[in-house]
C-alpha cells in the first residue's frame, strides 16, 4: 500500500474507532484468529511500508463485545496528514471496523495508562426476539422487575473491592475499583444499563449485570448485595451476562 508522507519522522497517532464484535474473537491479537487488533495492525503495517506497527489500546474487549468509541495509539516512521490516514484506514479495513478520528499526539501519550474513566453500556431485550439487534443486545426471555434493578445500581457506585464480580482468570491482586456513576433506562422493552468508572476488571461489568438480572427476576434480594461484596467469592448465585449485550461507549482522558 502506497501512502505518501514525510519519511524518516517518527510520529505518534491516536485513533478513535468503532467496531461490531460479533464476528471477532475479541480485541486482542491471537494466532490464526480474527481480532480487531490484528485487522488494524495489518493495515497500518502496509501503510508503514511493511515495517511492523503495534497498536496500544485503552483496554481489551472480549469476543462479541462492541465499541462505539475505543481508543488506541501507535507510532509510524512517517508523518501522514490525519485526514489522509483516516481515509486510508477506512478504505482497507473490513466494514465491521470504522475509524472515527485520527490525531497526531505527543510522544508521551499512552492510550491505556492515561485513561481517567471509561463508560460501558449493556442492553437487554425483554420484549419479542429481534434478530436485527442480536449483535448488540442480549435477549432475555423473561420479564424483569426494572424498578428493583434500578434500586440495586446504588450498591455499585463508589469505591469497592469487586472480587465477587471478577473472572477467576484475572490474576491481578488489586481488585478495588471506583464506579463514578450508574444509570438504567427502559424504553420499548429494551433495558439500557450504563457504568462509568476509573477502570474495569475482566468480566466485571457482565457479572454486575448478571447480578442485576437475578435481582430483576427476584431470585436475589436487594439486602443480599452488601454480603455478596463481602464474600469476595465469584462462586455466588448469579451468572455472567452474555457478551453480545456489552459495548464500550466512551474513553475519557480529561
Amino acid at each position: 500500500m502506497l501512502l505518501y508522507g514525510w519519511v524518516g519522522v517518527s510520529m505518534r497517532y491516536m485513533i478513535d474507532f468503532s467496531y461490531s464484535g460479533w464476528n471477532f474473537y475479541g480485541y486482542q491479537k491471537q494466532p490464526l484468529k480474527r481480532t480487531i487488533q490484528g485487522e488494524i495492525e495489518g493495515v497500518l503495517t502496509s501503510i508503514n511500508g511493511g515495517d511492523k506497527v503495534i497498536i496500544y489500546s485503552s483496554g481489551r474487549t472480549d469476543a462479541k463485545v462492541n465499541a462505539y468509541h475505543q481508543v488506541a495509539h501507535f507510532d509510524l516512521n512517517k508523518k501522514i496528514p490525519e485526514n489522509k490516514l483516516k481515509m486510508a484506514l477506512n478504505s482497507y479495513l473490513p466494514n465491521d471496523i470504522y475509524i472515527n478520528d485520527v490525531r497526531i499526539v505527543d510522544s508521551s501519550f499512552h492510550a491505556r495508562y492515561m485513561v481517567k474513566s471509561k463508560t460501558y453500556e449493556y442492553k437487554i431485550n425483554i420484549g419479542t426476539y429481534n434478530p436485527m439487534i442480536r449483535t448488540f443486545t442480549y435477549y432475555h426471555k423473561y420479564k424483569l422487575n426494572v424498578e428493583k434493578m434500578k434500586e440495586a445500581l446504588k450498591y455499585f457506585v463508589g469505591t469497592h473491592d469487586f472480587t465477587t464480580f471478577v473472572c477467576a482468570e484475572d490474576k491481578r491482586t488489586d481488585k478495588v475499583r471506583t464506579i463514578y456513576s450508574s444509570d438504567l433506562s427502559f424504553k420499548d422493552n429494551i433495558i439500557t444499563i450504563k457504568f462509568t468508572g476509573n477502570g474495569f476488571l475482566k468480566y466485571q461489568v457482565r457479572n454486575m449485570v448478571g447480578l442485576l438480572i437475578k435481582i430483576g427476576e427476584e431470585k436475589i434480594f436487594l439486602e443480599e448485595i452488601p454480603n455478596l461484596f463481602k464474600k469476595k467469592d465469584r462462586r455466588c448465585k448469579f451468572n455472567c451476562a452474555p457478551a453480545e449485550g456489552l459495548s464500550l461507549v466512551e474513553v475519557n482522558y480529561k
